[in-house]
């Protein structure tokens, strides 16, 4: 699938939250037919129920927050040719520079928190080919309070001059849909 088909389809999902509540399936879902998917919500009714209730009335909001990596330039990551003591001290830098980018970004996700008071969020950090690094932040958030989070957001942009940030959302929940386990 390409992007313009994720766009669409967020687009489609966007829309029909505005209306009613989404089912949690992920994108590019298929059913044969409608009797199979009849069947599957049949089979995971309650887990479905239970999701429903629990994020009835809540949305999520995200956002990416690019920054500068704290430990500019290209990781020197041990080679072939790299032995003894030369190799050792390449393991140790190496793990100094991620951990403090994990110390960096760590500081960014509390700052976050604490503006946006969450009733729940979900953060993944990774290192771009460009050697910025880059934090998808999605927070739930109650639907009444989707104004309010996005003029934090106004705020929260001219407060953190050091980042660029994105915003996108409402959208249903779907990073706190808890997952069926099968047992």
């Amino acid at each position: 699938m390409n992007q313009q088909a994720q766009r669409d389809h967020a687009r489609v999902i966007s829309d029909c939250f505005k209306l009613s509540t989404v089912l949690p399936f992920r994108f590019n879902t298929v059913f044969p037919d409608d009797d199979a998917l009849r069947r599957s919500v049949r089979s995971n009714q309650r887990h479905f129920q239970a999701n429903v209730e629990r994020l009835r009335g809540k949305a999520e909001m995200h956002i990416k927050l690019l920054v500068d990596d704290t430990c500019p330039g290209k990781l020197r990551t041990p080679d072939g040719n790299c032995v003894g003591k030369e190799y050792l001290t390449s393991l140790r830098e190496s793990a100094s520079r991620q951990r403090e980018r994990q110390s960096r970004a760590r500081a960014l996700s509390v700052q976050m928190h604490r503006m946006f008071l969450p009733l729940a969020e979900e953060i993944t950090c990774r290192r771009t080919d460009s050697g910025k690094m880059l934090l998808d932040i999605a927070h739930l958030i109650d639907n009444k309070t989707i104004e309010r989070y996005q003029n934090k957001y106004s705020t929260a942009t001219i407060e953190m001059k050091d980042c660029s940030m994105q915003l996108s959302g409402p959208w249903p929940p779907y990073h706190f849909v808890q997952r069926h386990s099968q047992a």
